[in-house]
């Protein structure tokens, strides 16, 4: 039996789809059968996930309105033991409120995890930023969540609310656990950046955020334009071994 793992993050431009994208990567590579599942509208997973050419853009939305099978939805990536299941044609509307609705008053979304978890050894699932009914659903059907915050002063104001709403879901649905906070595009000897993360380590139980943190990278972003993991493109690279760290952490965690 699998793990659900929902990435949250209180807002967007945190790194929280890159995040997504390279921890479902970084698994795959250690050979784990790997799904990640955009239920965000902007669907951003699609950028970045190593799909094959030629790829369709039906998604999750379009197995929900079901106008598209599970079997159609489910696409392959240049990993063997990578899969990646698109938001779909939901990005394409101006307003995303019935496909909000579908998902907080249906059981889709956590029948068709259930499903996945039965297949997968770790399902990744990429939440719209906030506490909307999308991530609350998403949260009530996984067993894990992480939580990206780009190192900078804002994440202090932020911080409160992401964590009271994770309490509140944990509270409903006591198997879900808190993995920790990840700091994200995190610069050393930049005066801010340091002072952020010194305040969240000394106010923050230390087991809740990452001793590791994920290096602001060049060629983490430019993997992601280019359309794929940072992971696969530059391996090497400082932002892609924080990844792969994180994701060997993850699994021997998820294995006991």
């Amino acid at each position: 039996m699998g793990q659900i793992l929902a990435i949250v993050s209180q807002k967007g431009g945190v790194g929280k789809t890159t995040t997504a994208v390279n921890l479902g990567a970084a698994f795959a590579r250690r050979g784990l059968k790997t799904l990640i599942v955009d239920v965000d509208p902007q669907g951003s997973v699609r950028y970045g996930a190593a799909l094959k050419k030629g790829h369709g853009t039906h998604g999750f939305a379009d197995y929900l309105n079901g106008s598209r099978p599970l079997r159609d939805v489910i696409l392959p990536t240049a990993l063997p033991w990578l899969r990646v299941m698109l938001v779909g044609t939901v990005t394409d509307d101006a307003d995303h409120s019935d496909y909000s609705r579908r998902i907080a008053e249906g059981d889709l979304l956590p029948k068709m995890l259930e499903a996945a978890r039965e297949r997968c050894d770790i399902v990744v699932v990429d939440t719209p930023p906030g506490l909307g009914p999308i991530t609350r659903r998403a949260l009530a059907s996984s067993d894990r969540v992480l939580v990206p915050l780009q190192c900078e002063p804002l994440v202090l104001q932020t911080t409160p609310q992401i964590l009271r709403g994770i309490q509140d879901a944990v509270s409903h649905h006591p198997h879900l656990t808190l993995d920790g906070i990840l700091l994200t595009m995190y610069e050393a000897g930049v005066p801010a950046c340091e002072r952020t993360e010194k305040y969240l380590r000394g106010h923050l139980p230390k087991s809740m955020v990452f001793d590791l943190v994920i290096p602001r990278s060049a060629a983490v972003s430019e993997a992601f334009a280019a359309g794929q993991p940072a992971v696969l493109r530059a391996p090497s690279d400082p932002g892609s071994q924080a990844y792969i760290h994180l994701a060997a952490l993850l699994a021997e965690r998820f294995a006991k």
